[in-house]
């Protein structure tokens, strides 16, 4: 292979080695490790779970910086960007089959456990349950063996609605920036990514009012029966996901007001996009099904 002119793009380009990988596994190891002891009981594993996520937000503003000025020296040709495009898109598709495990096992509670648990063949084992979903009858559990606690389900009224109008209102926003973007129009594009931002950081706030206010009025817990575990795990690692498309954005938002990007060459503005818009469709899907069904 001859040797690459000076100044010219390179047709591949291999970074050197990095140590961001196994550092960002560490993070994510002591984010896990916090947060599974920290739902068991265990006081100080709130404490791992912070150390863990100051981790691996350090380890990803490194990381963003060694790819950043690496692109701004020009060192991304046509190649590198079709790669990042392809990996972007095996990424989201990975993240879709993720979602949709979880949505599967509320399906599969909904529709199969738990009528298959109050049926005929059933009823000498658990002659007191009730097959009703959510898994709960007004004034009592559906537990014969009262191993979940009675709470309250909740509605799609207001916290939720006002969620979706949030996230769909931040597609807009995201949508007007880009074109703002491709028409080389740099103020009003920082404007509209601003505001996209925002509403993300709004968006996660109001969440965890409502995480709140089913802990302590409703009842609702992770451990309220499979109700309570499916409910959290879907709303919650969505609202991780928000977590980490916003500040994809933000550090976006941040590249544009230094002159980064041009009308014609952004992908790494519309990677970022690209995975918002798929958070806004996954919340849509749980609006729908988790709180309205």
């Amino acid at each position: 292979m001859s040797a690459t002119p000076h100044g010219a793009t390179p047709y591949y380009f291999v970074p050197a080695e990095s140590r961001h990988p196994v550092m960002a596994a560490i993070g994510l190891g002591l984010m896990i490790i916090g947060a599974g002891n920290w739902v068991n009981g265990h006081d100080w594993a709130k404490y791992v779970l912070l150390l863990g996520t100051v981790w691996w937000l350090f380890v990803l503003y490194q990381w963003f910086g060694d790819a950043i000025h690496e692109s701004e020296a020009g060192k991304y040709s046509h190649r590198i960007d079709m790669s990042y495009r392809w990996s972007m898109s095996w990424f989201i598709f990975s993240e879709v089959m993720f979602f949709g495990a979880f949505f599967t096992a509320l399906w599969w509670a909904r529709s199969h456990s738990v009528p298959a648990l109050g049926s005929l063949d059933n009823a000498l084992l658990w002659p007191d349950f009730k097959a009703a979903w959510p898994s709960v009858s007004p004034g009592a559990t559906t537990s014969p063996a009262g191993t979940v606690d009675p709470f309250q389900t909740v509605g799609p009224f207001w916290l939720p609605t006002i969620n979706t109008a949030l996230l769909l209102t931040s597609g807009v926003t995201l949508t007007i920036a880009h074109h703002a973007l491709r028409d080389d129009h740099r103020a009003k594009c920082i404007k509209f990514m601003w505001m996209t931002v925002l509403l993300g950081v709004i968006f996660l706030f109001v969440q965890g009012y409502e995480y709140h206010h089913l802990y302590t009025e409703l009842n609702l817990k992770l451990n309220s029966g499979v109700y309570g575990s499916t409910f959290y795990m879907l709303t919650g690692f969505h609202g991780l996901h928000v977590f980490v498309g916003m500040l994809m954005l933000l550090v976006i938002t941040l590249r544009l007001q230094k002159g980064h990007f041009t009308a014609k060459k952004h992908f790494g503005f519309e990677g970022a996009a690209w995975y918002w818009h798929f958070v806004d469709v996954v919340w849509l899907g749980l609006y729908i099904l988790v709180y309205w069904m």
